[in-house]
């Protein structure tokens, strides 16, 4: 299974969420790769969109490979594969170096996409979170421990395509996961899309706008 791009992947995301349209949801996209995914499944749901700052720490000589993440809050949650990074002979100190520079683009990205915004309200609504994809899921877990601390009423993670093992490690942390196509293999994303250029901040400020009221 393959998307022409990352808009058609949110519009058949959209689809599997159907029976959230009536509902009290918010979308809570992964800059910046599940932005355009995002925003196509809140339009469907008539549903607000918020960007969710999260990066990926990649093991220094090969950087896709995720060894952590770190997302944005009043107090930054890591999330460690102690496993990936036990295997790449990282120590902790080097991991917080790693961190605290992913946190500087976090912040640099903040100014860019929130500049005058606040966060939208997920107490007591229904939170999808989207992402273009999960390889690891390293990302998609600290999103999630960093939406929980905002008391959503429900946590769902939508995504086009996702490793079974990722979404295994996913279910026991959420309430409901939703993912169209899990590989046997994962390798990377991008792999599953035709098109698959990288979303730019001009890109993510573009389609929040479109939401805002």
């Amino acid at each position: 299974m393959r998307f022409s791009n990352r808009s058609e992947a949110g519009k058949q995301l959209a689809i599997a969420l159907k029976h959230y349209r009536e509902l009290n949801v918010v979308v809570l996209a992964l800059a910046r790769g599940g932005v355009p995914v995002g925003a196509e499944v809140a339009n469907a749901l008539d549903a607000p969109l918020e960007v969710l700052l999260v990066r990926k720490i990649g093991v220094p000589w090969q950087p896709e490979v995720a060894m952590g993440a770190v997302v944005d809050g009043a107090r930054p949650i890591v999330v460690r594969d102690e496993a990936v990074a036990g295997l790449a002979g990282i120590s902790e100190a080097a991991f917080e170096t790693l961190c605290q520079r992913e946190l500087v683009e976090i912040e640099r990205r903040r100014r860019r996409y929130f500049s005058g915004c606040v966060p939208l309200p997920i107490a007591g609504r229904i939170a999808i979170v989207v992402d273009d994809g999960i390889a690891t899921g390293s990302s998609m877990r600290a999103a999630v421990h960093g939406i929980r601390q905002r008391q959503p009423l429900k946590i769902v993670v939508a995504v086009p395509v996702a490793s079974p093992q990722a979404i295994s490690n996913l279910q026991a942390e959420v309430d409901e996961v939703v993912c169209l196509y899990m590989p046997p293999a994962m390798g990377a994303v991008g792999y599953y899309y035709d098109e698959f250029a990288q979303v730019s901040d001009d890109d993510v400020v573009r389609l929040l706008a479109a939401f805002q009221k």
